[in-house]
């Protein structure tokens, strides 16, 4: 199953697509979320074929969890150290927006924003000490991810926060269910900015793989229906490049996670 939302008469509806089309959720209110928390839905409310849905933000998550410095080859090219175990941040839940909305860069508070394609992992229910060998039971899917950074405000306030925080730093696809999903132990993850490929790598390539990082989670928080786990970036960001390289208002930045789904979003300027 693929999940997303789409609009319908300007309004958020909850669809499945078959490959082909959107099938458009019965009821009303229902919403990415609820099937994820394990709510039971029809999809008997209309179809949109593919290419004319308005597909927007899935869902809000509760809680993001960043994983930096989780690919060898992005380690290498930053210089730093192999973590000996994850490095953690959080991305704020009001940075999340939809597969094709923009990429707002406002370059009076940034002019350092860089892109990450990352696999998204989507938690499907309650959970505590979950094992590494255990972890796949609490797995709902996956979704594809960027996590947009602004490199400056990380440098300037020695954590994140701020840095991976901002409104629309973290473009959301539409979830694969895992039971759909291919195998994610090495998937290829490739970005694209104005159709020159600046990423290309593959999840085979992580320090800490996705059993690992939810064991680890889960070992101090309790995690939840709908929590996302942002899994790292292959090597190829702009900061780390000679000479560097950031996102303008104009930009198009398109990610494609092998098997999982597509981001298209386009950098712009905030409205004044």
């Amino acid at each position: 199953m693929r999940l997303g939302t789409v609009m319908i008469d300007g309004r958020r509806r909850l669809a499945e697509c078959d490959g082909r089309q959107w099938r458009i959720a019965g009821h009303e209110k229902a919403s990415v979320l609820d099937v994820i928390a394990g709510a039971e839905v029809t999809f008997d409310g209309g179809e949109v074929r593919i290419e004319d849905a308005e597909v927007t933000t899935p869902f809000m998550p509760p809680t993001i969890f960043g994983i930096g410095l989780n690919f060898r080859d992005t380690v290498i090219d930053m210089g730093w150290e192999t973590p000996s175990t994850p490095y953690l941040f959080p991305k704020l839940s009001s940075s999340v927006t939809g597969p094709r909305d923009p990429i707002v860069v406002d370059e009076n508070i940034t002019k350092r924003a860089d892109w990450e394609a990352e696999l998204a992992v989507i938690i499907g229910r309650t959970c505590r000490s979950v094992s590494a060998d255990a972890a796949h039971e609490v797995v709902f899917g996956y979704a594809p991810a960027n996590d947009i950074s602004a490199r400056d405000l990380q440098e300037q306030d020695g954590q994140w926060v701020r840095g991976k925080g901002l409104d629309t730093f973290c473009p959301l696809g539409s979830i694969v269910t895992a039971d759909e999903a291919p195998d994610v132990d090495g998937v290829r993850i490739r970005t694209w900015v104005n159709d020159e490929i600046v990423q290309d790598g593959t999840t085979a390539d992580m320090i800490f793989g996705i059993p690992q990082l939810i064991e680890y989670l889960s070992t101090w928080f309790t995690l939840r229906p709908g929590d996302v786990i942002l899994t790292g970036t292959p090597a190829g960001c702009g900061d780390f490049r000679s000479p560097r390289r950031s996102l303008r208002p104009g930009d198009v930045v398109n990610v494609d996670i092998e098997g999982v789904g597509e981001l298209s979003n386009p950098v712009v300027s905030p409205l004044r």
